[in-house]
C-alpha cells in the first residue's frame, strides 16, 4: 500500500470523513467538465427533441403525453432515423433557450416554432423547413371588422412580449394600434375572450392551435401579411444530420403524412395554410 493510499485507510474518524468529502468534492468538480465520467442526462439509444410544452396544436404538454403539428413531425423524423417513440426523450425549449441547449448539447434536434433567421444561422444549424407560417391575426369568432391587417386602425392587439410578432407591430403598424404584450398566449386568449383587446397575433398555425382547442369561440382571420420558415434546429455544422432530417421532412409531405398531421393539429379552427409556401422545400443546413 503507498502512502497516497494510507491517507485515506488511516486516521481517526474526523479525518476520513474529512477526506471523503474531499473525493465527493472533487467527483462533482469532474462532472462540470466530463459529464460521461459522472453520468449525464444523454442516455444511448435515446434522442432528445426539444420541443415548446404550453403551445397548443403544436408542441403541448397534457397528461404527461406530448401533442401537436411539432410533436408529429418530431416523432416522424425520430423514426427515420431509426428511433422509436419510446427512446424520443422531450425537452422543454423555450424561446429564449433553444440556441444554448443545442450549443450545450442539451438535446440532439430542436422542434418548437424554430424560425430559420441569420442571426440564428451564425451559431446553429438549421435543417428543414418543415413549414412556413406567417403572422396573422385571431378574433372573437363572428367578428367581422378585422378582416386582414388593413382594419387595424384603432383596434387593440395583443402579442407576446419579445417575439418577432410583437416587434412586427411596432414596426408597421405602431401608429394604428395598441399593443398588450403579454408573457404568454394563453394570456393573450384570455384578453381576447373578455373584450380587453380585439385581436391576437402571432404566426398563423400557433392562433389556429389556440383557436382549435377554444372549441369554435375563436377564429383566424386568414390574411397572412409575412412568412416565418420554422426550420429544425441541429448543432453548429452537423450537415450529416441535416441531410437525414430534410430527407425525413420529404418523405414526410411525399406520403400524406405532413397533411394529415397538420389537419389534425388544426382541427376546427378552419385553418389553411398559405399553398404559395406549402408544403415547404427540405434544403437548409446541406
Amino acid at each position: 500500500m503507498n502512502g497516497s493510499s494510507r491517507l485515506f485507510t488511516g486516521g481517526n474518524a474526523s479525518t476520513k470523513r474529512f477526506w471523503r468529502a474531499l473525493l465527493a468534492a472533487l467527483c462533482a468538480v469532474a462532472c462540470v467538465f466530463s459529464l460521461s465520467a459522472c453520468g449525464s442526462d444523454k442516455e444511448d439509444g435515446k434522442i432528445r427533441i426539444g420541443i415548446k410544452f404550453d403551445q397548443p396544436g403544436l408542441g403541448f404538454k397534457k397528461s404527461g403525453t406530448y401533442v401537436g403539428f411539432d410533436v408529429d413531425v418530431a416523432k416522424y423524423i425520430a423514426k427515420q432515423l431509426g428511433y422509436s417513440e419510446d427512446q424520443i426523450i422531450w425537452k422543454e425549449a423555450p424561446s429564449k433557450q433553444r440556441e444554448a441547449m443545442l450549443q450545450n448539447g442539451d438535446v440532439d434536434i430542436i422542434l418548437a416554432t424554430y424560425s430559420i433567421t441569420p442571426e440564428r444561422q451564425k451559431v446553429i444549424t438549421f435543417a428543414g423547413p418543415y413549414f412556413v407560417a406567417g403572422q396573422d391575426l385571431m378574433v372573437r369568432a363572428g367578428d367581422t371588422s378585422i378582416q386582414g391587417p388593413q382594419d387595424l386602425n384603432g383596434k387593440r392587439l395583443c402579442s407576446v412580449t419579445g417575439s418577432t410578432s410583437a416587434v412586427t407591430v411596432k414596426q408597421r403598424f405602431a401608429s394604428e394600434v395598441q399593443l398588450m404584450e403579454q408573457p404568454g398566449y394563453a394570456e393573450c386568449a384570455t384578453a381576447l375572450f373578455s373584450g380587453i383587446v380585439d385581436a391576437v397575433t402571432t404566426d398563423d398555425i400557433i392562433l389556429a392551435g389556440l383557436a382549435s382547442s377554444a372549441r369554435g369561440r375563436l377564429s383566424v382571420v386568414g390574411k397572412p401579411f409575412t412568412q416565418e420558415y420554422y426550420g429544425v434546429g441541429i448543432k453548429k455544422g452537423d450537415t450529416a444530420l441535416a441531410r437525414k432530417v430534410n430527407s425525413a421532412i420529404k418523405e414526410m409531405i411525399a406520403d400524406g403524412s405532413w397533411k394529415r398531421a397538420l389537419q389534425e393539429n388544426t382541427k376546427g379552427a378552419h385553418f389553411k395554410p398559405d399553398m404559395k409556401y406549402n408544403p415547404p422545400k427540405p434544403e437548409e443546413g446541406e
